[in-house]
């Protein structure tokens, strides 16, 4: 008897793509269940559905059995804060202690997940493309303080 999986919202899927295919070298893929991006060989972002209690690793590491949709990543957030990232909307799989789970809701602040998927994007990418990210930030930042400035200059 096969049953149909719930899919990822195209809504989710799409802010996700959004932000994970803006890093350098980025590449999409669908995953044993879900979809991943990776950097190379590594994946460095997991979206997917629980469902029913499927898959029950994750069910079990999230603490539900959904319906819900949660992503994994790589993060130091565990060793840097433990105690935000212990608990819900986080959640802390099993299988590495690098990775955390957040579920997907109606709260998410997609600019801060976008940061926490930059980071975990530059944890595995090889040093060249982390210059590249990390150099694009504060450029573009620099940029719209000098633009800023100018159009103040101008008022004057």
């Amino acid at each position: 008897m096969s049953s149909r999986r719930p899919e990822v919202p195209k809504t989710i899927l799409n802010r996700l793509r959004k932000a994970c295919l803006a890093l350098p070298e980025t590449r999409e893929e669908q995953a044993w269940v879900g979809t991943r991006w990776c950097i190379r060989k590594e994946t460095f972002a997991h979206v997917l559905m629980i469902s029913d209690g499927w898959p029950p690793v994750y069910a079990r590491t999230a603490g539900t059995d959904g319906p819900v949709c949660v992503l994994t990543f790589q993060s130091l957030g565990p060793r840097v804060d433990p105690e935000t990232f212990s608990r819900a909307p986080y959640f802390r799989p099993l299988w590495r202690p690098d990775i955390v789970g957040r579920t997907l809701d109606a709260d998410v602040d997609w600019r801060d997940l976008a940061k926490l998927l930059a980071v975990s994007y530059c944890l595995l990418a090889p040093k060249k493309l982390v210059e590249a990210v990390r150099s694009g930030q504060p450029a573009d930042r620099e940029a719209r303080s000098e633009s800023k400035e100018r159009q103040q200059r101008h008022r004057r």
